[in-house]
């Protein structure tokens, strides 16, 4: 699939970028693509359930407003008329913003956020809000409330579509956005990229404004976009970065445009693979994938290395006392009201927080500061280190055990403020994504990038369509 091939007879079908290009062209108008990703929407969301609401409407009101702006020539940039959806953590002034909870659904939002300000600002067309785990505190994507987005790639059998941006991750591969808005918490963007065989972007605390974003985690909780490619993910993120005076996390970090070393290819970069006893309790076709995407990247001219790793990726599974501690204060109230129709998983993992002191949670702190010390020593010389982002391919819904989470390979990085990035790298042989991480000091977020699409260029595995 080529970004022209579809444009006139199908613009839900192509990537956000090939959008904004046939969009700046007037190959396209913006009332076309609004009306291709409404029509998707209507067709396919009553069995996927990704959106909690669509802003069919106001959407449609927007794509005239871009249509004539961009035939006047008074068009904003080139995403003017691209459409996007957002989390549901995520405010509009006017609209309901329930955090994936059924506590909150009479919850009108007051203000807009930053990140999604910045997105009108740029002429984006916002299409709907997606469904979250409830208060984003799960990372397999259910929600027995709300209701659970289903995985496209398996039309015989539901499938985890991975979370908490489970609704974002289904939009996204189902073609009903071209991309978008999720957060990521201990893996929350990273989890639905993996099972549903899309990209996104985990960035540092600070990168991206999280005013107007419900919080779950204060200390760890990053917004961060999803798209089908790199070039994808670089743009929004790119819109969605810099610095907000609403947001103490973000003074002080300039923006970094990741557009012009997108394309510069990874020949004499050194990237670092996983320590073998990583290995254990990843599936085998996990494995093959990620053998196979560390060979491709060396041929492409990269150096793949040997790291010696201060610690064990399940170290920072166990390492929740900051996670659970701040998620408590933030909704320990509503779960400790045993009246409130709270999903019974999420509310214990809320109230294991109010067992946490003071003093576990600053000895965690103090672990943290530790660890991402001990971390810059082995990350010495390195450019990338490269792994699985999950174990597994999604898994059955009937098969999830609540009890563990996915997030072997993703939560090291929120815990040591670390930014990664998670693409398609394969697919088992019943026909579901694989994913590979690329993860970067804090805020190399251009580094990931440049990786990742040197390596979506040799590769079509982001190209390949669910069976809809």
């Amino acid at each position: 699939m080529t970004d022209a091939s579809p444009a006139e007879s199908d613009p839900a079908l192509l990537s956000a970028a090939g959008l904004g290009r046939a969009i700046a062209a007037r190959r396209l108008s913006p009332v076309d693509a609004v009306e291709a990703l409404l029509a998707r929407i209507g067709r396919l969301d009553p069995r996927l359930h990704a959106f909690v609401e669509v802003y069919a409407d106001d959407a449609r009101l927007a794509a005239e407003g871009a249509d004539r702006a961009i035939r006047s020539g008074h068009a904003v940039g080139p995403l003017h008329g691209v459409p996007v959806a957002l989390k549901d953590l995520i405010d509009v002034e006017g609209r309901v913003t329930t955090g994936g909870s059924h506590t909150m659904r009479e919850r009108r939002a007051t203000a807009t956020a930053t990140i999604a300000k910045r997105l009108i600002a740029q002429g984006m067309i916002l299409i709907g809000k997606t469904h979250t785990v409830e208060f984003a505190l799960g990372g397999w994507g259910t929600n027995r409330r709300m209701g659970t987005p289903v995985n496209p790639w398996d039309p015989e059998h539901p499938r985890a579509p991975g979370g908490s941006s489970s609704g974002s991750g289904v939009a996204v591969a189902g073609r009903m956005a071209p991309w978008a808005i999720g957060t990521d918490t201990g893996g929350s963007v990273r989890l639905p990229a993996s099972f549903c065989g899309i990209t996104g972007l985990k960035v540092t605390v600070g990168r991206v404004s999280t005013h107007g974003v419900l919080p779950l985690s204060t200390t760890l909780d990053t917004p961060g976009p999803m798209a089908r490619t790199v070039e994808d993910v670089a743009l929004l993120y790119g819109v969605m970065q810099g610095p907000d005076p609403l947001d103490p996390n973000t003074r002080g970090i300039a923006p970094a445009d990741p557009m012009p070393s997108l394309d510069r290819g990874v020949r004499g970069l050194r990237l670092g693979r996983m320590p073998a006893a990583e290995r254990e309790g990843v599936a085998p076709e996990m494995l093959a994938a990620y053998d196979r995407a560390l060979d491709r990247l060396e041929r492409l001219g990269a150096e793949i290395v040997d790291v010696a790793l201060p610690f064990r990726f399940v170290d920072f599974v166990n390492a929740s006392a900051i996670l659970h501690a701040e998620a408590y204060f933030h909704n320990g109230a509503v779960a400790e009201d045993f009246s409130a129709p709270l999903d019974e998983d999420v509310r214990a993992r809320i109230l294991s927080g109010a067992s946490i002191s003071a003093r576990d949670y600053l000895r965690t702190r103090r672990l943290q500061q530790d660890m991402k010390r001990a971390l810059d020593r082995a990350f010495a010389g390195l450019d990338a280190l490269l792994t699985p982002t999950t174990e597994t391919a999604a898994p059955r819904l009937d098969a999830v055990d609540q009890a563990v989470m996915p997030s072997r390979f993703t939560r090291f990085g929120n815990f040591l403020d670390l930014c990664a990035l998670a693409l398609p790298s394969g697919f088992t042989a019943e026909g579901m994504p694989l994913s590979l991480q690329i993860v970067c000091r804090g805020y190399e977020e251009t580094m990931a990038l440049r990786v990742g699409q040197a390596y979506q260029q040799a590769t079509d595995w982001h190209l390949r369509l669910p069976p809809l």
